[in-house]
């Protein structure tokens, strides 16, 4: 089973679309997106555990510029929820 982390980002004033547009490129980064409210963007990642998960957003994703601070969200059962 993999692991999926979902990396909310806080990026510095005016940096946000730079930032996810970096993020985009990354070759470990599923999604980017830019979103509203307390975060600017989120990003999801996989990985084979949550070490994995964790060592791409040490090495890569905190190494692009303009992010000021992240909060990282995984995935942790393999149930999918739908509404009926």
């Amino acid at each position: 089973m993999t692991c999926k982390g979902y990396i909310l980002i806080e990026a510095t004033v005016g940096k946000a679309r730079d930032v996810a547009k970096a993020l985009g490129k990354l070759p470990t980064v599923d999604e980017a997106y830019l979103i509203t409210g307390p975060y600017d963007i989120i990003a999801i990642v996989q990985g084979a555990d949550a070490s994995e998960v964790s060592t791409v957003v040490a090495t890569q994703i905190h190494a692009v510029p303009g992010i000021s601070r992240t909060i990282t969200c995984l995935n942790v059962t393999d149930l999918s929820v739908t509404s009926s």
